[in-house]
């Protein structure tokens, strides 16, 4: 059965033209060239790079920063129906294009000269340059202000040493955007690969995430030059909003994975036959693809406001906060409900759920906990902080 899209209240009416042509670009390219070799990727532990140029012909690599450095100017719900559709494939393609675009693309655009600007987003947004984001360290997850990574002024220059740890896009990146402490607070900095003392591992083991690139960034007396500081970057607020910005991605993202999860339990259940009739009869059935139908539609309707706040410039990082924690809670409940409804059959590699079903422990986990979200949402409403 053809993927014709999971819009039980209409959303489609609310989109403009460019924005239904962009998901629905990025839809084709993910029917035609993700799934035919994704599993295989996911099993090998490999990172499909032979995807990045159609990405970047799509436009979806920085696809919501602007034209003039060579991306695709598309407003937040485009990108995020871009994200949606990624995920959809997988989340460690639409990982790839988050850490691209969100994590390395925006900080430079933010904070960045206009010589770096032009220097990377261009090659970036081409898929001729990858970046990855360092700010994660193997002690420091959830208190980022603790890192030991640290950047000392040198002369002209800097001098950089630490380590970060779980690096998307790590091995594979031209320039990574690292942050370390100075005596100035923390700064963002660009160091590119084959830099003396800069050295990278590739992280095997995982039974997540397996078809996405994840590293060890090593820094060892690392010389960087004057021009390699983010200028515009100031204090750890500078990677929080880094991060802000990945957030509304995966927001959207995990509507892909739940959306692929109850297609994928739909379709089996009326083709699968027990007792003389196909198993979507049965009640118990069709209570858990009511259920999954159910959370979708509310994890639609969140990203879609979202979007919408993002592009008037009303939308608060608090806000970003409970809809990561919603909607990738939801897809975890449908990826498992998904996999329940398949039976045995569900952790075979020729259904996609069990695949979906391990990414989204990733997913759950990375760019803030579930409970660290909890207590930025609380913190929020209450004004009272429940970490210090």
């Amino acid at each position: 059965m053809a993927f014709k899209g999971v819009d039980y209240v209409g959303l489609d009416e609310d989109l403009s033209v460019e924005e239904r042509m962009a998901r629905d670009t990025v839809r084709r390219f993910v029917d035609e060239q993700v799934l035919p070799v994704i599993e295989e990727a996911y099993l090998e532990g490999r990172f499909p790079t032979e995807l990045v140029p159609g990405l970047a012909e799509l436009g979806v690599l920085g696809a919501n920063l602007p034209e003039e450095y060579g991306c695709a100017g598309m407003n937040n719900v485009a990108y995020g129906l871009v994200m949606q559709e990624l995920e959809r494939g997988d989340s460690g393609v639409r990982s790839f294009a988050s850490v691209q675009g969100a994590l390395v693309m925006y900080p430079i655009f933010e904070f960045g000269s206009e010589a770096q600007k032009r220097k990377w987003l261009p090659a970036m947004a081409a898929g001729e340059a990858i970046g990855c984001f360092g700010l994660t360290e193997a002690d420091y997850g959830s208190n980022p202000g603790g890192m030991a990574t640290r950047a000392e002024k040198r002369g002209d220059g800097w001098v950089l040493n630490g380590s970060k740890m779980w690096i998307t896009n790590g091995s594979m990146a031209d320039v990574a955007v690292v942050w370390a402490k100075t005596d100035e607070g923390v700064r963002g900095f660009l160091v590119e690969a084959g830099t003396p003392g800069y050295t990278t591992n590739r992280m095997h083991g995982k039974h997540s995430l397996r078809a996405s690139d994840t590293s060890e960034l090593i820094f060892v007396d690392v010389e960087l030059p004057g021009d390699a500081i983010l200028p515009g970057s100031s204090g750890l607020k500078s990677p929080l909003m880094c991060l802000n910005q990945a957030r509304y991605g995966i927001v959207w993202g995990a509507v892909g994975s739940a959306m692929a999860c109850y297609e994928e339990a739909l379709r089996y259940s009326g083709e699968r036959i027990q007792f003389d009739k196909p198993i979507a009869s049965f009640q118990l059935v069709q209570q858990r693809l009511v259920e999954m139908l159910e959370g979708v539609t509310l994890g639609q309707l969140l990203a879609h406001r979202l979007g919408r706040l993002k592009d008037r410039g009303k939308l608060g990082h608090a806000q970003v906060s409970l809809a990561k924690r919603h909607n990738v809670m939801m897809a975890r409940q449908v990826a498992s409900a998904a996999r329940w409804t398949l039976g045995a059959n569900g952790i075979h590699s020729e259904y996609q759920v069990m695949r979906h079903m391990g990414n989204i422990e990733s997913v759950f986990t990375y760019e803030g906990t579930h409970d660290i979200h909890t207590l930025v949402v609380g913190q929020d409403i209450t004004g009272i902080s429940a970490v210090t």
